[in-house]
């Protein structure tokens, strides 16, 4: 059974997509072939075949649309808008090859509806592995080096909180806070002895102890954009294994922070204690390294591992919120504790101290 086309992809539709990123001219797309389609756990992803009315060289041949998920329809939770804002925004602004092209970002406010419609780069580069398997160690020296360019072409950027992004004053802090407590009540109601004595006790301490954590976020300094869902399958990685020509995707989790968060997030809420232990100070190393030869300067690598461990040590929140919001517990229970191991290995409960 053929699949129909959603509208946003028909011919007349990406036409004057195209035509508006300029890269179509008087030619116009006679025919769109649905190749595949598949769904995440919150977005649908379809790579479509173009074909147009008369030869054109600057046209791409194919396109991937993301939109909603059909079971996420009408979730303001996951209404897309913070990636559309990305593509639309911040995408434009960067003078790093690191993500791809976008030819059309689309949100409506009133009905949620959004979608993306995005350089396929299928052909020229791939996921590192088939989650949940983790990538090779110079798979992820090529992730951690993507990510650090990301990073240091956005650092302590004078744009940002004014014209890309925005900073939570303390009022908005406490406010957000207040959120993480409700979740984490709804998290251990529903966890019940799953959740040990002990673990209930570092998530109270953690809370009762933000105000003096969060004193690293409001000081605004070494702070540059995050991706946020930064685990190593969001990365296409070259196919040509000579090349550096990562690119991250997946942006809907933006946000201005200490890089760090990419970092924990990436390597200690995945990685189980063997592989972690083997890899994460090589690659923070090398992380580090990527960083001073892009031109960041008074970041010491010692203030890296602080942040690093700080990072780690908030990362326990993410699947308290992965799992009120009903993200599948396959994926938050083995965060929870994968990250519980990596908080034990890096001290990070003297934080609390």
């Amino acid at each position: 059974m053929t699949q129909p086309i959603p509208e946003a992809i028909r011919a007349e539709r990406l036409t004057a997509a195209l035509r508006r990123t300029s890269v179509l001219g008087e030619a116009h797309v006679s025919d769109v072939t649905v190749e595949s389609s598949r769904d995440t756990i919150l977005s649908r992803i379809i790579r479509v075949r173009l074909t147009y009315s008369a030869p054109t060289d600057d046209a791409p041949r194919s396109l991937i649309f993301k939109t909603c998920h059909p079971d996420r329809v009408g979730d303001v939770l996951h209404a897309g808008r913070q990636e559309v804002a990305f593509y639309d925004q911040i995408a434009p602004l960067m003078v790093t090859n690191i993500v791809p092209r976008c030819f059309e970002a689309y949100h409506d406010a009133e009905t949620s509806a959004w979608h993306l419609l995005l350089e396929d780069l299928t052909e020229t580069h791939a996921v590192p592995t088939q989650w949940p398997l983790p990538p090779t160690r110079q798979q992820c020296g090529a992730i951690v080096r993507a990510h650090a360019r990301l990073h240091a072409s956005w650092w302590d950027s004078p744009r940002l909180g004014v014209s890309v992004g925005t900073w939570l004053d303390p009022e908005a802090m406490d406010r957000q806070m207040q959120l993480v407590a409700s979740d984490f009540q709804r998290f251990a109601d529903r966890a019940g002895d799953l959740l040990s004595r002990e673990r209930r006790r570092l998530y109270e301490q953690l809370l009762g102890s933000a105000p003096r954590l969060l004193q690293r976020y409001h000081s605004h300094r070494n702070f540059t954009i995050t991706q946020g869902d930064a685990h190593v399958w969001n990365t296409f990685l070259p196919r040509d294994h000579q090349s550096d020509d990562a690119r991250l995707f997946d942006w809907d989790s933006w946000r201005l922070d200490v890089a760090s968060r990419d970092l924990a997030y990436m390597i200690a809420m995945h990685w189980y204690p063997d592989r972690r232990q083997a890899m994460e100070r090589s690659l923070l190393d090398e992380y580090h390294e990527t960083l001073v030869a892009h031109g960041i300067q008074g970041y010491d690598r010692h203030v890296l591992e602080a942040d690093y461990r700080l990072s780690v040590l908030w990362q326990i929140t993410t699947p308290v919120w992965q799992a009120v919001n009903n993200i599948p517990a396959v994926i938050w229970w083995n965060g929870l504790e994968r990250i519980m191991l990596a908080v034990d290995d890096l001290d990070c409960r003297s934080l609390l101290t």
